[in-house]
């Protein structure tokens, strides 16, 4: 009988990576060669992330096409007024038209002030941490402390441009900035291992309704709601699969769901959850 390590191994290992990129947001920054503009670029194009993939993709899509080649360099040099208008119009969910042109603002202040997100980012980490939920909170505080007057006219922080900035100081379960730091700081696979000094063994998993359900069916969590304490805890389980790559099951996982090979709902009268090898390897667990 296969224990869930040997079956999310081999599931890992069988995993076509790279066809699953044209289904997931690591599909733009891999669009780019130069680091500092594979880091911007992944850092919006997780920001957006969320919701279903077909819409925010072309929202992500019409971001980047404005920064004419290179983000990093388009945002060293972002001026509101001037270049504010060539995002006129876009809107996603939460997210207005102003808030989209405010989270660009911030980026660009955090470029100007650091030259990098990962340089902001390691100013709050520590290497006795046990995870990086301290330094994602240090950044996520310093990135809303930009004063936002020259798109809202005063220094505002309203609800569309805090949804961009999830923070784990509020229980969030941070699912894109995970998903972004784990793009930066993992070096297989897909991700671009881009920023050196942070183990890997330190991220969270980006947990969604995908990986919380199927967690839950392996027996990772027990937890209900899809909080920072339900990723933690998933992500404690896998390092007892590999404690040195945990996250190594994440894409694997997530797109199980949302490829439609598992069921939204977990039904034992649904034919894929009683087909479901994962299902089948949680009655096998050492």
């Amino acid at each position: 009988m296969l224990s869930v390590k040997l079956l999310l191994d081999r599931f890992y290992s069988e995993y076509d990576f790279k066809e699953r990129i044209l289904y997931d947001p690591i599909e733009f920054p891999h669009r780019y060669k130069r680091r500092e503009d594979i880091e911007i670029a992944g850092f919006i194009a997780s920001c957006f992330a969320y919701g279903k993939v077909g819409l925010f993709k072309p929202v992500i899509e019409k971001v980047l096409s404005a920064m004419r080649g290179s983000p990093n360099d388009f945002l060293m040099d972002f001026k509101v007024k001037k270049d504010g208008r060539l995002f006129s119009g876009i809107k996603y969910r939460f997210n207005e038209n102003k808030d989209i042109i405010c989270f660009l603002h911030i980026i660009s202040n955090l470029l100007r002030s650091n030259k990098s997100i990962e340089n902001v980012f390691k100013s709050f980490y520590k290497k006795n941490d046990s995870d990086t939920g301290n330094a994602l909170t240090g950044f996520i505080d310093y990135a809303l402390k930009t004063d936002t007057s020259d798109v809202y006219e005063k220094n505002l922080k309203p609800s569309g441009l805090r949804q961009f900035f999830p923070s784990p100081s509020k229980g969030s379960a941070c699912k894109r900035m995970n998903l972004f730091l784990r793009w930066m700081i993992r070096n297989r696979d897909i991700d671009f291992g881009i920023w050196k000094g942070i183990p890997g063994n330190k991220l969270i998993i980006p947990l969604d309704t995908h990986i919380a359900k199927i967690s839950r069916c392996l027996g990772f969590t027990k937890r209900k709601s899809q909080d920072w304490k339900m990723a933690v805890e998933i992500t404690d389980a896998l390092k007892k699969l590999d404690p040195d790559d945990p996250l190594k099951y994440d894409f694997a996982m997530c797109h199980y769901g949302i490829a439609v090979l598992c069921s939204s709902k977990d039904d034992i009268k649904d034919s894929r959850c009683r087909g479901c090898l994962l299902k089948k390897g949680a009655q096998f667990r050492q």
